[in-house]
């Protein structure tokens, strides 16, 4: 009987330490977001992207691949307790991070460029008519 009891005890902790899992120190927090087309028109074409402050950790950024469309949280993998949002740049193909130097693939999320080591936090991404969403 005490072994069930025990065995009950771990199994419910090892639930509950499942639950509160990170992205690489990352937290994990509810995201949906809506980003209308009409509003961001940008994403309707491949290589178009909007951002946004809010959502997530340090906001979200979407991008259209051409053949749908990635998200990520803008919160930089490299020293993510300060939470520093991420940046596209001038290219609109590489997102800095301007705390760190550190730049990663707006494709797929991807380092690029060191101290960056780790990918940024992808979300999931529906479209739903003029609508995109992210959610995790």
């Amino acid at each position: 009987m005490n072994i069930h009891r025990n065995l009950s005890v771990f199994v419910l902790l090892l639930l509950i330490t499942a639950c509160q899992k990170d992205y690489y120190g990352i937290p994990d927090v509810i995201v949906n977001e809506t980003f209308s087309t009409i509003e961001y028109h940008q994403l309707e074409v491949a290589g178009g992207y909007a951002m946004s402050n809010t959502g997530g950790v340090a906001g979200v950024l979407v991008y259209n691949t051409g053949g749908g469309y990635v998200a990520f949280d803008r919160c930089s993998t490299v020293n993510p307790e300060k939470r520093c949002a991420i940046e596209v740049d001038s290219t609109g193909i590489v997102v800095n991070d301007p705390c760190s130097g550190a730049k990663f693939d707006i494709r797929n999320g991807m380092p690029s460029k060191a101290p960056a080591e780790r990918p940024l936090k992808p979300y999931q991404v529906r479209r739903e008519g003029n609508i995109i969403r992210v959610i995790n």
